[in-house]
């Protein structure tokens, strides 16, 4: 891989800029209070920002493109959940559940439902999904850096743990704050900038190749004799016969000369094959993406297959935002609940606005990149598509400006992610005082970088849809019936958890499984919320119903404190009395100590 100057340049000033928002703001992180939930006071626009920045993950900036590429209109149902989701958090969960006064989510559910039981319960389901969202985070960043830099992809995953654990352990959610406010608006510009540009090339024909339409029935084409390397075993299809070059293993066979492919036939392409195309020739694609053109831009194939699949889809995306750790902890640091129905309100509005411009890069890709169909890499299409579009120095600038808002995106989610869950651990495993906050950090960043590392990477959009499905199973069923039905109990809310939640991890370890023995898995495996979010509403209901003595004695005044508007003065916060209060005394002790001990001598130096 070519060193490119311009996007290690991006890349450094990225983490130096992250390093110093981190070091400046943790300065101001003293207790439990300021690690956990930043001492509740960030206002809305800020926290807004702060959330988009968190949210907007590896796979907003790089896969959403990547999916599109690969799979046209069906894809654009990913921008729409990832938006729609927090719809659903503002109208029925965000401003109950800062009102609730909780610091964690295990603590909303001790809470709300009075068991201890389900709250070590959803300690694990939070650490479970808190991890599995971090490792592909990981490997996007490790994509990326071996993408614009000669270096193997397990180096940006062990990097970018870095940085984020030390900011973290540095000054917790207080010091995180205002590091994704300021990579919301960095990641914006980095993915709007380069998509102008683009766009204005692609009007004016300045591209190489000229004007082309994106509805020719035809499949994309080299533009020009291309070698592609592949890094991972693939199955592609090809509408007509093609003949090219294969250096490696083709079809469990080797291959050293000329080939030729057959349409209508899945054919193997082993990691390391080197496949040479001629000018002109219809470029292949993995297997059970689009074809052609045509198809690409229609949505879904017509078939009950694809629709409930579809479907399924937007059953975890819509339903996933709510339950995850990652995000709901964000709202426990508003002043109060009507803040945080505000903060959804503005969160709306910014991540409508950047999904425009990922969209339109990925319809891009499709003309300007179309080798990456081949490799199956379509995660790089951000990546890759400015310096094709424009040869030379303007195209590796864009190029940097891209992989600087990668870095970015990177950095905020995996730092989210890890306060979310090391929050969970040091209050739950470990005593909790600030010291314990910063070992749960070390130990839980450990075990992503670990499987991000020895795992096999996957589409970054997929592996963060079965994150959201985990979700929208385990915790969206406990928060919405916690907070709208009364007669919830915490047996019915763990048998939801355990039904929904098993069903999704069987779903993901058979999905494993099929990836490595030939792709059967079928499509409820794939994309499981359809069937496991209502199976876990039903299962939370009819439990409920049969387990009354589940439901908490003070029932009343929690449904008073999580529904009564603000001014009432119901709301307060549950735990601090249990997280951090000796050592908060300890400190202001010493601070009281220290100028009483220095006033004497200094008054003493004047007398002399």
């Amino acid at each position: 891989m070519q060193l490119n100057p311009w996007a290690l340049t991006g890349i450094v000033l990225v983490a130096v800029a992250t390093f110093y928002l981190g070091h400046r703001s943790s300065r101001f992180a003293v207790t439990t209070h300021d690690f956990l939930v930043a001492r509740r006071t960030v206002r809305s626009r800020r926290n807004a920002a702060a959330i988009s920045g968190e949210y907007l993950s590896a796979a907003s900036f790089l896969g959403v493109a990547g999916i599109v590429l690969k799979e046209g209109a069906d894809a654009l149902w990913f921008p729409i959940g990832f938006t729609a989701g927090y719809l659903a958090l503002m109208l029925f969960v965000a401003a109950p559940l800062r009102r609730s006064g909780a610091y964690t989510l295990p603590d909303f559910v001790e809470a709300r439902l009075g068991s201890k039981s389900l709250r070590k319960f959803s300690t694990a389901f939070v650490v479970f999904i808190g991890i599995l969202y971090m490792v592909p985070q990981l490997q996007g960043a490790g994509l990326t850096l071996a993408t614009i830099l000669p270096v193997p992809p397990w180096f940006g995953a062990v990097l970018v743990m870095f940085l984020v654990a030390f900011n973290v352990i540095a000054g917790g959610m207080r010091a995180i704050t205002v590091v994704q406010a300021f990579q919301y608006w960095l990641k914006l510009f980095a993915i709007a900038a380069p998509t102008f540009v683009l766009c204005l090339v692609f009007v004016t024909g300045g591209s190489p190749g000229g004007t082309r339409g994106l509805g020719d029935p035809a499949p994309p084409v080299f533009l020009e004799n291309t070698t592609v390397t592949v890094q991972a075993d693939v199955m592609v299809s090809v509408t007509t016969r093609t003949t090219l070059e294969a250096h490696g293993t083709v079809d469990r066979g080797p291959a050293d000369g000329e080939a030729i492919w057959a349409p209508d036939i899945k054919h193997s392409v082993n990691e390391g094959t080197r496949l040479v195309f001629k000018k002109g020739t219809p470029v292949p694609v993995i297997s059970d993406a689009p074809t052609t053109n045509a198809n690409w831009l229609r949505p879904s194939s017509g078939s009950v297959t694809d629709l409930a699949q579809t479907y399924s889809l937007i059953f975890a995306l819509f339903l996933g935002t709510m339950g995850l750790p990652h995000v709901l902890v964000r709202f426990y640091t508003n002043p109060d609940g009507k803040a945080a129905r505000r903060t959804t309100v503005h969160v709306l509005l910014l991540l409508g606005l950047f999904y425009l411009f990922p969209t339109l890069l990925g319809a891009l890709s499709r003309m300007y990149v179309p080798e990456l169909l081949v490799t199956g890499k379509t995660d790089a299409a951000v990546l890759r598509l400015p310096s094709a579009m424009l040869p030379g120095l303007p195209g590796q600038i864009l190029g940097a400006v891209t992989a600087a808002g990668a870095f970015a995106a990177f950095l905020s989610s995996s730092s989210g992610l890890l306060v979310s869950v090391a929050g969970v651990v040091s209050t739950d495993v470990l005593p909790g005082r600030v010291r314990d906050f910063r070992v749960a950090t070390g130990i839980v960043a450990i075990a992503p970088m670990a499987l991000a590392v020895l795992l096999r990477p996957e589409d970054i959009s997929l592996s963060v849809g079965m994150s959201f499905a985990l979700a929208a199973s385990t915790f969206s069923p406990l928060l919405v019936l916690g907070i709208w039905w009364r007669k919830l109990s915490w047996p019915g809310a763990m048998a939801g958890m355990v039904v929904g939640g098993g069903m999704v991890l069987a779903a993901l370890v058979t999905n494993i499984v099929s990836g490595y023995t030939g792709g059967w898995a079928p499509w409820f495996v794939v994309q499981p919320a359809l069937i496991t979010v209502p199976a876990a509403f039903f299962t939370c209901w009819f439990v409920s119903r049969a387990t009354k003595y589940g439901v908490p004695d003070d029932l009343n005044s929690v449904m008073l404190r999580l529904h009564a508007p603000d001014p009432l003065g119901f709301m307060r916060d549950r735990a601090v009395a249990r997280f951090g209060q000796a050592e908060e005394k300890q400190d202001k002790a010493e601070k009281v100590e220290k100028p009483e001990k220095a006033k004497p001598a200094t008054r003493g130096r004047h007398r002399k």
